[in-house]
């Protein structure tokens, strides 16, 4: 079944007291002793860690959101349970990430968030919800409705002139370690000097979803992973909710090409394949866009 604005309206109600819920209990569990379990999840440590909040937050969420399913019609695709592939067969599906950013949460620093979006059977986010838990922000967004901030519309604030201010460049931990690291933020310098920035600032603790997040909070930024060969890169929960976020609030989100993001991948839930660029300005894509054309077809740089 098509959902109407006024179903969607009352999904993302479901959606943000889920998020609420579920951000009680993880900050409650953050200040106590955490059972820390491995999976087999992509190469870097973020996607192979998991705690035992990962999955209470996803029981809380089921709890409220798998009555939806049946009302509407709906699939599930959820980060702790298998893939049942009905997101092929149903019109919509919830897509949950119950803690994005499991290190930061280990370690008790920004950067975790809990993280649901209704996606169509094409790949279109139509909701997006967002929590950050330990700065009790909620963030949501409704397909042609608006973007949210703690319940107040929220809008990208676009600098024309950056005179003054830093170019904010974040990225994974894991990109770091690469050896092109550092030319690539000598890089970022370039276009920093173009826009008139007082030059380039890094973050590197957040997780996927409060990564894009921090870039619509402080415009003029970036957050970009090239692609590699291997399964790794994010998977559809961490960028869905996000997407929907950026169509409503003004951002930009492609691939490293440009493109659209598979967000409903019918051979991986990963997208090692695309890349992804969340911008605070087209231009500012742009720039990483032909960057990573630039390593890719001349300096050969193997981004396993």
């Amino acid at each position: 079944m098509l959902l109407s604005t006024s179903d969607l309206k009352e999904l993302a109600q479901y959606a943000i007291s889920a998020v609420n819920q579920a951000g009680q209990v993880v900050i409650e569990k953050s200040k106590s002793c955490l059972s820390i379990k491995s999976k087999n999840a992509g190469e870097n440590l973020a996607s192979q860690v998991v705690t035992d909040v990962d999955y209470l937050s996803q029981k809380i969420i089921l709890d409220i959101l798998e009555p939806t399913c049946k009302k509407y019609g709906l699939a599930l695709l959820t980060e702790e349970l298998p893939d049942n592939y009905e997101r092929f067969e149903k019109d919509y599906f919830w897509c949950i990430d119950p803690l994005d950013g499991t290190l930061p949460f280990i370690e008790q620093k920004p950067g975790y968030a809990i993280s649901i979006a209704l996606v169509s059977r094409e790949g279109i986010p139509v909701i997006g919800i967002i929590l950050d838990p330990r700065e009790c922000t909620l963030y949501h967004a409704i397909d042609s409705v608006g973007a949210y901030r703690n319940g107040m519309p929220f809008q990208l604030q676009k600098n024309t002139l950056c005179i003054g201010q830093k170019l904010m460049v974040i990225s994974d931990r894991s990109f770091v370690q690469q050896d092109f690291y550092k030319d690539v933020i000598k890089q970022m310098g370039q276009v920093a000097s173009e826009k008139r920035c007082s030059g380039v600032i890094t973050r590197t603790q957040g997780g996927a979803v409060m990564n894009a997040c921090w870039v619509l909070e402080n415009s003029p930024a970036c957050y970009f992973k090239f692609p590699k060969a291997r399964e790794g890169g994010g998977c559809l929960w961490d960028y869905a909710a996000s997407t929907c976020l950026y169509k409503e609030a003004g951002g930009t989100v492609t691939d490293i090409k440009g493109f659209a993001l598979d967000l409903n991948r019918r051979d991986s839930v990963f997208l090692n394949h695309q890349g992804v660029i969340f911008s605070s300005d087209s231009d500012l894509a742009e720039f990483v866009i032909k960057l990573y054309i630039g390593y890719e077809n001349v300096s050969r740089v193997s981004f396993e």
